[in-house]
């Protein structure tokens, strides 16, 4: 830790450390050698050196001879010492301290320097899938777009059909793209934590029904099923959010499942969590941890089913802002499903009395 406090507090530590070592001591003085609660002293400064810094435990060591001799060591009550031996006692404590302070500060050292290269490896490697997944996933709808535009230059006797094909085509393509790097800014955004949840009162069927109607042309091959119970109760989430997450986990069963595969939505509220299904019937996922799907450029389906295999992961980083929990499971025979959950509070009257108005 290096916040500025954080030094007093162990120097109040190697004061509460002594003064408890002392009391301690007090209470073995009837029926222990002093050489037994010296020990107890330098466990003192062990507990210390394990806790906080170098300064804190040498201070600790510093209070815990001066307590040793005032309270303990002949003449009690004074800093004069009777018998040159303790002055060695009083030697090897400080001795002790220090080497326990340095070892301590070596390990934490070493501790720091193997954390900082695995964050840099770390750092190194989402850097390379980044560029690597931005340029494999940015060639197909580029290549697209150059030949479909070439061919309205070129060619100026097209059709009005053949015109429109072609410009359509390369509006969905660049709308790819322009999604593509929405998602990598997005979730940077939610790793850096520099998004604040705005959060109101919301009925999940309105959120879902914006959703669809948003994702009507891409859903427009599938069938969907919307299960709600009709006493689900409003959730105080961000809305923009909570709709992002459905969207990717439609798209992603949309993707991933052939035409005409049923995707159905359902929802329940128990105790207080609601947990929200989207399940598709399509081939399943692959063998292997369900829980890495929903790590960074992870492709649930495969390479070869496109995708910078971030939509997972901002569904988990935005559940987990939301104080809920993500997962995935293979439905019995064939099929996948992800479940997140949304924390539950009592519903003021107000707020349910504006969504009934608004749904209304």
């Amino acid at each position: 830790m290096s916040w500025p406090g954080y030094r007093w507090v162990g120097y109040g530590g190697a004061a509460a450390a002594t003064v408890a070592a002392t009391l301690i001591g007090l209470g073995m003085r009837a029926h222990f050698e002093l050489v037994n609660i010296a020990m107890v002293y330098l466990l003192a400064v062990v507990a210390v050196a394990l806790r906080f810094t170098r300064a804190p435990t040498i201070l600790t060591s510093v209070l815990s001879v001066a307590a040793f001799d005032y309270f303990f060591v002949p003449p009690s009550g004074a800093f004069s010492v009777e018998d040159p031996q303790y002055l060695v006692t009083f030697a090897m404590m400080l001795g002790v301290g220090l080497i326990i302070s340095q070892l301590t500060s070596s390990v934490r050292a070493r501790a720091h320097a193997q954390a900082r290269l695995a964050l840099e490896a770390e750092t190194e490697r989402i850097r390379n899938a980044l560029l690597s997944s931005i340029s494999h996933d940015l060639r197909t709808p580029l290549a697209v777009i150059c030949g479909a535009s070439s061919s309205l230059a070129a060619r100026q006797t097209l059709d009005p059909d053949e015109r429109s094909a072609l410009a359509q085509s390369i509006f969905d393509h660049a709308r790819d793209m322009s999604e593509l790097l929405a998602k990598v800014l997005e979730m940077t955004r939610l790793q850096s934590g520099s998004i604040a949840l705005q959060r109101d009162w919301a009925s999940l069927g309105e959120l879902l029904g914006a959703v669809l109607r948003r994702l009507r042309e891409r859903l427009a091959t599938h069938m969907v099923m919307i299960e709600l119970p009709d006493d689900l109760p409003l959730v105080r989430v961000d809305s923009v959010l909570i709709e992002q997450v459905l969207a990717n986990l439609l798209e992603n069963a949309a993707k991933h499942t052939p035409p005409r595969t049923l995707i159905r939505v359902r929802a329940q509220a128990a105790g207080d969590a609601m947990t929200v299904s989207v399940e598709d019937f399509g081939p399943g996922l692959p063998d292997g941890d369900l829980d890495q799907l929903f790590g960074k450029f992870e492709r649930g389906g495969g390479s070869h089913r496109g995708g910078m295999g971030l939509g997972l992961a901002i569904c988990r980083a935005i559940v987990r802002l939301h104080g809920g929990t993500i997962r995935a499971e293979r439905l019995p025979g064939r099929g996948t499903a992800f479940n997140f959950t949304l924390p539950l509070e009592p519903v003021p009257a107000i707020a349910a009395a504006d969504c009934a108005v608004q749904s209304g």
